[in-house]
Formats: structure tokens, C-alpha cells, sequence
């Protein structure tokens, strides 16, 4: 099922997105997409309603460095283990908003394009071979990233963590084997990022059991697999998508924050 988070300019509500290209709408369903779904009996065209962030996360766990072309092309070593750090609830934004670029404080914002994991279970220290029961489905991400801070700062909270830096969307895929995908980055309609899911360093199973070995995972919380190779600079006007085989595709535009 595609989930998604939706408002109709009369509330916000959860829907399973049905039908084919062009021809989407939304079934509304009851309550929290966690559990057994049911429909409320109401159906949207999807042409006429907001998508939002499909989840609301208590927090966004990033992995860098997983791709090895990408960390080669930023000149650093392949870690050993998952390298992860955080980003806040506070920079998540859905498809089709802005992503404001902080001119006074950075002079490089780049894209980042990710397969993103979305927990569906209260869970710690997660065996791999278990890891699918722990896991709600996944969605498009991209990991917006001040470049010129994050090589500047010691750590990356500064550098990832700007409001409206995690786009996810448009919708979460709920019954997809992600082991191998294609992801596609494209800047004004351009390619820029193109690799698959197989490439990871660490696996999506070796990722859930690494995070959750450190900290507790409740539902709704994102971990973002790392970005194949190919980043580089958004500039203000410009138009990012992020598309993932077999999920969607997540689109952006870059404003002035100033």
C-alpha cells in the first residue's frame, strides 16, 4: 500500500493512494495507518488534496558515508561501522514544500538523495533477522546538507539540521522489497545522482540492528540509508527530485530562508 499524509484544507488525515498514473486519489482511512487499516468511505483526487510529510518522526537517524563512490568523492575513508547522526524533527517537510536555503549563514546547499527506512514497532536492539518485522515501509528522502558547514564543524548538526533539510515523501510504500532499487536525483530536470539500493555498504537490515542496538525506535521514527555518489550544489529557483523505483518520486523547490 502507498500511506499517505494528507490535508484537504478542512484537516489532516491518513490515506492509502490507489489507482494508476494520473488517475490517483486517496482513500481516507481511520485513525493511525499503524495496525489494520479502515477506510472511511471518503476518496479524494489526488490532484486535490496537499500531501505532507507521510510521518511525523520523533527523530531522523542518518547514515553517511554508505555508498562507497560517494565517500570517495568527498575525499573520506569507508567506515567500518554505520556512521550515524541525527537530524531533527524540526527539518522535516513533505513533497511539493520548499526547502529554505540559508543564505546568510551558507554558501553551498547541496542534495542528497536517499531510500529511507520508516520504523512501524517500539523496538531496541533488533536482531537482522527480524528487522523486517520492525519495519513500516519505506519512502523517498533527501538529506539536504549546508556543505560548507558540515566541513567546517566538527559534527553534523549544524550543517543537516536547518529547518525544512529532510524531505520525505510523497507517500510511504508499505509492500516493497528494497534490496535492490533504482534512486534517481534530478535538478531542474537534470540527472545527477544514479545508483541502486544493492550498492548500500550497509544493508538495510545491518543498519536497523546497528541504530537499535544504540537508542530505542518508536513508530513513525526515519533512518536514512546514506546517498549514492553524484552530489553536489542546489542554488535558489532550483527544482530537486528524489525517485525511487517502486515507490514515487519526491519534489522540491529551493526559496530564500533570508
Amino acid at each position: 500500500m502507498r500511506i499517505a499524509r494528507f490535508s484537504t484544507g478542512e484537516g489532516v488525515s491518513f490515506g492509502v493512494v490507489e489507482g494508476g498514473p494520473g488517475e490517483e486519489f486517496v482513500s481516507a482511512i481511520s485513525g493511525h495507518p499503524f495496525g489494520q487499516v479502515q477506510f472511511t468511505g471518503e476518496r479524494f483526487p489526488l490532484s486535490q488534496v496537499k500531501l505532507l510529510a507521510p510521518m511525523l518522526p520523533s527523530k531522523v537517524v542518518a547514515i553517511g558515508r554508505n555508498y562507497a563512490e560517494h565517500a570517495a568523492e568527498l575525499g573520506n575513508e569507508v567506515p567500518e561501522e554505520p556512521l550515524i547522526f541525527m537530524k531533527p524533527s524540526t527539518s522535516v517537510i513533505g513533497h511539493g514544500e520548499n526547502i529554505a536555503y540559508p543564505t546568510s549563514l551558507s554558501d553551498r546547499v547541496d542534495y542528497e538523495g536517499e531510500l529511507a527506512v520508516v520504523i512501524g514497532r517500539l523496538c531496541r536492539e533488533v536482531p537482522v533477522e527480524r528487522v523486517k518485522d520492525v519495519i513500516f515501509g519505506y519512502t523517498c528522502a533527501n538529506d539536504v546538507t549546508a556543505r560548507d558547514l558540515q566541513k567546517k564543524d566538527v559534527q553534523f548538526t549544524r550543517a543537516k539540521g536547518f529547518d525544512t533539510f529532510c524531505p520525505l515523501g510523497p507517500w510511504i510504500q508499505t509492500d516493497l522489497d528494497a534490496s535492490d532499487l533504482a534512486l534517481t536525483t534530478t535538478v531542474n530536470g537534470e540527472i545527477r545522482q544514479s545508483g541502486r539500493t544493492s550498492q548500500l555498504i550497509h544493508d538495510i537490515p545491518a543498519l536497523v540492528a546497528y541504530v537499535s542496538a544504540v537508542m530505542t525506535l518508536i513508530p513513525g521514527d526515519v533512518i536514512l540509508t546514506g546517498t549514492p555518489a553524484g552530489v553536489g550544489p542546489l542554488q535558489i529557483g532550483d527544482e530537486v527530485s528524489v525517485g525511487i523505483e517502486g515507490i514515487g518520486t519526491l519534489t522540491n523547490k529551493v526559496v530564500s530562508r533570508d
